[in-house]
C-alpha cells in the first residue's frame, strides 16, 4: 500500500510543483537512499533488473532513488533532469501475473534512468510494459508473496501524468491543478494516451473492489484528493509534510484492527501488515529541483532533510537489509519509532514541536541555497543529517522517560510487533 501526489505549479503558494509519496512496505523490508551515477553502457549490453534481463541504452541519467533493499528498482525517485516518479500498487479484477517479469519499482527506475520529461517516460515504461510485462513476486522471499498491477505518477516542473496499467494495457491522463494515487484505479473514460490494444471503455471499472477495499486504497485517496483541492493556491513543503503524516483518528493510529491510513503502521492482523517504510518529497524547481526524504520509516516519527541529485548522499551509513544494524539510518531510526508506538500521543508529544522546528529552519535554508554551488549544499545536506541524527538520538532518551500505555490496551499490536522486533534482531530493550 501506499499513496502518490502532485501538486502543479498552479495549486502551490511558491509556484512551484510539489510531489511526494509515503511507500508503504513490510515493517522490517527495510528501505535505502541511494544515488546511481550517470553512465554509458556499451552497445549491445544488458541489464539485469529484479528478476529479468532486458537490453541496456547507450546512456542511463543519474537517479536518487528509495529503493526496498533487496530489489533494482525503487519505489520513488527523481533524475538529474527533475524528472521524478511513484508508483502504487493496483488490484484488477484481471489477475496479475505471477511469472517474473518487469516489477513496477523496475518500471520506475528505468523511466528515471531513460527519460528527461514525463512523456518520455511514458513512452519508456510502456514501451517496456507491452515488451517483457509485469510480474512477479513484490515481498521479499521471506515476507510471503503479493502480486499486482502498478499505476504512476510521473512529473516535473512544468507537465505531471498519471499513468495507469493493467497487465499489458495502459491509459495516461495529464494533470491539471492536483492528484493522486493511492492503489486504486482512477481514470475512468477520459486520458490522453493509452495502449494499442486497449480493451476497455472505462478502466477504472477494472478495480477489484475487494483488495481495493481491504487496502482502504479508495478512502486514502479520497482523503488527500480533500485534503488536496482544499488547499489548493495554498500548499507548501510544510504542509505536504503534514499530508503525508495524517492520521485520520486524530493523534493515535491504529486504533482499530482494520485502520489503513495516510501515514501507515503496522500492527495486529492481516489488513495492517504494512508500515510506512519512507517518504519523499520533490520541490519541483525548473533550476534545480529540493529532495526532501526521511530515509526511514513511519513520517510522523521521521524528520524530513533535504537533498539534491547533483549532490553526494550525506556519508551514507551501511545499506540496511532484512535485520538491525546500528550502522543503518533505517534501523537506527526504528530504535525510536518502535519505542513511540508502545505510547504513541504521550511519546510522541515529548519531540514533535522540535521536529517540526527542525524541519521549517531545514525547509528555509535549503530555499536560500537553490542558486548555490554544488559543494555548499552538499555540505549542507550532510549537516542537515547530522543534525537530524543528533536530535533523534535526544528524543530517543525523552521517549523512554514516559512509561509505556498499559499493556491490555494495545495487547495485540504489542504482540505483533514483539514479534517483528524479534525478527528483525532489534537489541532486547527496543520494545519497552
Amino acid at each position: 500500500m501506499c499513496d502518490t501526489m502532485i501538486a502543479t505549479s498552479t495549486a502551490t503558494m511558491q509556484g512551484k510543483a510539489i510531489f511526494a509519496k509515503n511507500s508503504d512496505r513490510h515493517p522490517n523490508e527495510s528501505q535505502c537512499l541511494v544515488h546511481i551515477p550517470a553512465q554509458k553502457h556499451s552497445a549491445g549490453s544488458t541489464l539485469q533488473c529484479t528478476y529479468i534481463s532486458i537490453p541496456q541504452v547507450e546512456e542511463s541519467y543519474a537517479t536518487l532513488l528509495s529503493q526496498p533493499f533487496w530489489m533494482w528498482g525503487a519505489e520513488m525517485g527523481i533524475n538529474e533532469h527533475g524528472l521524478v516518479i511513484g508508483n502504487e500498487a493496483i488490484f484488477s479484477k484481471t489477475p496479475a501475473n505471477k511469472t517474473p517479469a518487469l516489477l513496477g519499482m523496475d518500471l520506475l527506475r528505468l523511466g528515471l534512468e531513460r527519460a528527461a520529461t514525463p512523456r518520455k517516460a511514458i513512452e519508456v515504461i510502456t514501451q517496456l510494459l507491452e515488451e517483457f510485462g509485469q510480474g512477479g513476486n513484490n515481498k521479499y522471499k521471506t515476507q510471503g508473496k503479493i502480486h499486482y498491477h502498478n499505476s504512476f505518477i510521473i512529473a516535473n516542473y512544468e507537465e505531471a501524468w498519471v499513468l495507469e496499467t493493467i497487465d499489458k494495457e495502459w491509459v495516461a491522463r495529464q494533470i491539471q491543478d492536483t492528484h493522486n494515487i493511492s492503489n486504486c484505479l482512477t481514470i475512468q473514460n477520459k486520458w490522453n494516451l493509452s495502449s494499442k490494444k486497449l480493451s476497455q471503455t472505462n478502466f477504472k471499472k477494472n478495480a477489484d473492489l475487494i483488495y481495493t477495499n481491504l487496502g482502504k486504497g479508495l478512502v486514502r485517496q479520497a482523503t488527500i484528493s480533500n485534503i488536496l483541492q482544499e488547499n489548493a493556491g495554498k500548499i507548501t513543503l510544510k504542509s505536504t509534510m503534514e499530508t503525508l503524516r495524517h492520521h485520520i483518528n486524530g493523534n493515535t493510529p491504529g486504533s482499530s484492527f482494520t485502520d489503513v491510513e495516510v501515514c501507515m503502521h503496522a500492527g495486529f492482523g492481516f489488513i495492517r501488515n504494512d508500515q510506512s517504510t519512507a517518504s519523499m518529497i520533490a520541490y519541483l524547481d525548473e533550476n534545480i529541483p529540493i529532495i526532501f526524504a526521511t530515509g526511514t520509516s513511519s513520517p510522523c516519527t521521521s524528520i524530513f532533510k533535504p537533498l539534491w541529485v547533483d549532490t553526494p548522499l550525506p556519508a551514507p551509513k551501511l545499506a540496511p537489509g532484512p535485520t538491525y544494524t546500528s550502522e543503518s539510518l533505517y534501523w537506527s531510526h526504528e530504535l525510536l519509532h518502535r519505542a513511540v508506538l508502545q505510547n504513541y500521543p504521550e511519546r510522541l508529544a515529548t519531540y514533535s514541536a522540535d521536529r517540526d522546528a527542525l524541519e521549517e529552519k531545514f525547509i528555509k535554508e535549503a530555499l536560500a541555497l537553490a542558486d548555490a554551488p554544488r559543494k555548499d549544499r552538499g555540505e549542507f545536506s550532510a549537516e542537515c543529517f547530522r543534525q537530524a541524527a543528533l536530535a533523534e538520538a535526544d528524543w530517543l532518551k525523552r521517549v523512554k522517560k514516559v512509561p509505556a500505555s498499559k499493556p491490555s490496551s494495545r495487547f495485540f499490536d504489542q504482540i505483533t510487533w514483539k514479534n517483528l522486533s524479534k525478527d528483525a534482531k532489534m537489541p532486547n530493550n527496543s520494545t519497552e
